[in-house]
């Protein structure tokens, strides 16, 4: 997991103005993008500047961008980011119970550090609006973008790692406080494949973390890929216990002991 310091809100501002840019531009012909470096010249040349180089004309051509995207101003994003990312915060606003193992069992602080995997939005979002630092394994790209772009929307991008990738293919560089997935993460892997990945997340946790696997979903079952039993038998060793919530959601829970 890549370790992600704590940026200003300022920072994280100028991060989403610099994403909606970048954007836009990817999203419209390279003609397009020549039509406005030329309006940029042109309005240096209005200011006689008497000379300005490429940087100069590329500064210029992401303001007029700006303002034709109508990027809010600093305090207006500010203020718009705090009321949202209060909503952010709050279990309800992602269809979450307040007692579900996600929102009970992880503490989450700055120094929280979470791996998330065949999991939707909500919870990666969820997570990182109260401060946890989020590992989020996509299935494509769209959907590791889609991710990056939301929580970019309430400054919390240095918080959130969207990585396409499969649980076989990714390894930590930090210890772990909780591991969340469905069995669906693993539904591409052998028998000998899925305990290989087990272990090694559960070697990445750290004393006192959590493993949440869930099971039954708003009453549907999920993908039959990991049995309780064989649940049971990979996180020998650990405190185990199926919780329901108040949504009927059921979840498989492992909680590594204190050494």
């Amino acid at each position: 997991m890549t370790h992600k310091a704590h940026y200003s809100l300022k920072y994280e501002y100028e991060l989403y103005a610099d994403q909606e840019i970048e954007r836009y531009k990817d999203s419209i012909p390279r003609s397009a993008i020549l039509r406005i470096s030329d309006e940029a010249v042109a309005v240096l040349r209005e200011r006689e500047q008497p000379e300005f180089d490429e940087l100069v004309i590329w500064a210029e051509v992401d303001k007029i961008i700006r303002a034709r995207l109508r990027i809010p101003a600093y305090v207006t994003w500010r203020r718009r980011r705090l009321k949202l990312l209060a909503k952010f915060r709050q279990p309800e606003h992602w269809g979450l119970a307040p007692d579900a193992p996600l929102v009970r069992e992880i503490v989450a602080h700055a120094d929280t550090r979470v791996l998330v995997a065949g999991i939707a939005d909500g919870p990666i979002l969820y997570l990182a609006a109260n401060g946890c630092r989020v590992t989020a394994l996509e299935d494509t790209e769209d959907a590791a973008e889609r991710v990056i772009a939301a929580a970019g929307q309430v400054g919390l991008t240095s918080r959130v790692d969207s990585c396409v990738v499969g649980l076989d293919a990714w390894a930590p560089d930090a210890p772990l406080n909780a591991v969340v997935c469905t069995p669906a993460a693993f539904a591409h892997l052998t028998k000998d494949q899925r305990a290989q990945v087990i272990d090694l997340l559960k070697s990445a946790t750290m004393d006192g973390g959590v493993h949440l696997v869930d099971t039954l979903v708003a009453g549907h079952r999920s993908r039959a890929v990991l049995s309780d039993d064989e649940l049971r038998a990979r996180y020998h060793g650990w405190d185990i216990s199926i919780v329901s919530d108040e949504r009927s959601n059921r979840t498989f829970l492992a909680r590594k002991n204190v050494a």
